[in-house]
């Protein structure tokens, strides 16, 4: 694959103790955690019915997706999406399981609607009043690579900025044998051609390998969420290293360079 490059424009990022992009930077560099944490995303796109219903997985994209477009200045209506989730809602996939063997009559609709895979993806196009593309894409340990990946193809073939969102929760019952994820999880990018004064710039391509699993700070503070492999991109970005490596599926990787902007000296 040719080389794909991409500005980031802006960064979303939540997990429970870090709230926040900045405060996983913080905690990245200094191993500082904030006094008072949130338990639960409340992204105020969705009104506070809504909010207070709406599955955690649900709510950590939207929260993290909001802020990465506030950080890029940049509309949510405008953008296209790629929504990646390596298993969407395991705990209502379980609910659905259980109900649909125990008591088929009184299966939830509700419940139902959030169980698709592209559940965060339809709430934020229609939240936003988004009238571009929203993709949902699975790929197991290598989801968020190949969300990646989709993302910067679209900017190579004509888009002017995509926003990527990466997010798992925790499974539930006999999933979590098979499926196993722990926590809540998010984090999001807006990424554009165009270079920005003061964004990093972004350069990846696939290559054959085995990617090693992260060791960096978020990595360990969020060791078990089945979206813990992107974090060995979030890392880097957090303490401004040159390079990353992502696993992109069986024997294949995407490798990540990344370039900062020179710190204006007074």
């Amino acid at each position: 694959m040719s080389l794909l490059a991409a500005t980031i424009q802006g960064i979303g990022f939540w997990t429970r103790g870090l709230p926040s992009w900045d405060a996983a930077r913080v905690f990245a560099r200094d191993g500082v955690l904030p006094d008072v944490a949130p338990s639960r995303p409340s992204p105020q796109l969705l009104a506070p019915n809504e909010r207070r219903r709406a599955p955690e997985t649900v709510a950590v994209a939207l929260e993290v997706a909001l802020a990465a477009c506030a950080d890029a200045g940049r509309e949510p209506s405008t953008l296209p999406s790629v929504f990646a989730s390596t298993h969407g809602e395991l705990a209502i996939t379980d609910y659905m399981c259980t109900t649909l063997a125990t008591q088929p009559q009184s299966i939830s609709p509700i419940r139902f609607h959030n169980s698709v895979h592209n559940a965060a993806a339809g709430y934020w196009t229609i939240g936003t009043g988004a009238m571009h593309g929203a993709n949902a894409i699975s790929a197991f340990d290598a989801t968020f690579a190949q969300g990646l990946v989709e993302a910067m193809v679209q900017l190579a073939t004509g888009a002017e900025a995509v926003l990527l969102v990466g997010y798992d929760g925790a499974s539930a019952g006999p999933l979590a044998q098979v499926s196993p994820s722990e926590g809540l999880l998010g984090a999001a990018l807006v990424l554009s051609r165009a270079e920005r004064p003061g964004a990093a710039r972004l350069t990846v391509a696939l290559d054959d390998g085995v990617a090693a699993g992260g060791t960096g700070a978020l990595a360990r503070f969020t060791p078990d969420n089945a979206m813990t492999p992107m974090l060995s991109l979030f890392d880097p970005l957090a303490m401004g290293a040159p390079a990353a490596t992502l696993k992109a599926g069986p024997g294949r990787i995407l490798r990540a360079a990344l370039t900062y902007p020179e710190p204006v000296h007074g």
